[in-house]
């Protein structure tokens, strides 16, 4: 069963703890990690890009000129694409950016991601998270003493504004419950922080 670190919050080593090891030392497997991280950036899409066909303009039901007899071309509507004013002929409609794909390998994305973040030393397990009062300084100087020193993403097990409001500041990095973790923000971020807590949350949703 492997092992990760446990840090207190002056970024000192104070125990090893036993970690689930289809979790966090799972084949790490680069296209279904790519692949989810695709499939979630879709589903961020609204999908409500929409323009007129010349089905949906106002006016131009009538012939704009006769047919014939005025040397013009001969044209039946103003509604018409090649008109100014008229229908788009292949402009977007509403759709759906929701690609499927199955839960196993989703999965599998996770459990690769989490594996990967373990084999780089970029995921650090904290006892816990206290803030008394939202504070970036507190934040920035605990992130320091773990020698994070670029993008984070803070998992934690439960709600807290107090830690929320005291990342929110810091622009590269972002907060997130454990139960909501998921591959593309893994991925986003460089370093991956957990409070114990959390940890065994995402053991328990996650894990087995």
């Amino acid at each position: 069963m492997p092992k990760l670190s446990l840090y207190n919050t002056e970024g000192e080593p104070v125990d090893q703890i036993d970690v689930q090891e289809s979790l966090f030392a799972a084949p790490i497997k680069q296209g279904a990690m790519h692949q989810a991280a695709v499939t979630q950036a879709a589903r961020r899409r609204l999908g409500t890009a929409s323009t007129r066909d010349r089905g949906e303009i106002r006016g131009g039901a009538s012939k704009p000129w006769p047919q014939k007899g005025t040397g013009r071309s001969r044209h039946g509507s103003t509604n018409s694409p090649i008109w100014t004013g008229g229908g788009v002929a292949f402009g977007p409609r509403p759709r759906d950016y929701d690609p499927k794909m199955p839960k196993k390998m989703r999965r599998a994305a996770l459990k690769s991601a989490l594996s990967d973040k373990v084999s780089e030393g970029k995921l650090l397990v904290v006892e816990m998270f206290v803030f008394e009062k939202p504070q970036t300084k507190t934040m920035a100087g605990l992130l320091k003493k773990l020698n994070v020193n670029d993008s984070a993403l803070l998992v934690i097990d439960q709600p807290d504004l107090n830690i929320i409001k005291s990342a929110r500041n810091l622009p590269r990095v972002k907060t997130i419950l454990a139960r909501q973790l998921n591959v593309l923000d893994i991925l986003t971020y460089n370093h991956l922080v957990l409070s114990k807590e959390a940890l065994k949350q995402v053991e328990e949703v996650f894990g087995g």
